[in-house]
């Protein structure tokens, strides 16, 4: 078993096949009871349908600006903004007009 994963090949794959989200660490890599992280690429300026998810997620954001709503918290994001999105919670993330996309790194882990 491969405890780790190239991150930077998975998301030119991810590119290059027109996505937006890509798993890096998984049961494949390890993880266990639902721990899980990737990366997702938010390109749009609405809100997408919003995630709820029976564990917590975690977040980074390493680029772009935008706004976050988790529950009824609507938030800025920006480049070293951490958030936890607690289970059950739903949560959505979007870009501003001239912000490039907001590049995150996310992981879930059990409660």
């Amino acid at each position: 078993m491969k405890y780790y994963s190239n991150s930077n090949k998975l998301i030119e794959e991810m590119n290059k096949n027109g996505g937006n989200a890509c798993d890096v660490l998984t049961a494949e890599n390890g993880c266990v009871a639902g721990c899980k992280a990737g990366f997702t690429f938010y390109r749009e300026t609405e809100y997408k349908k919003p995630g709820v998810h029976n564990d917590q997620e975690g977040f980074l954001v390493l680029e772009g600006h935008g706004k976050a709503k988790f529950g009824d918290e609507e938030f800025d994001v920006y480049p070293g903004l951490a958030m936890i999105a607690p289970a059950g919670t739903p949560h959505a993330i979007k870009k501003d007009e001239d912000s490039c996309d907001v590049k995150v790194f996310w992981f879930h882990s059990a409660v």
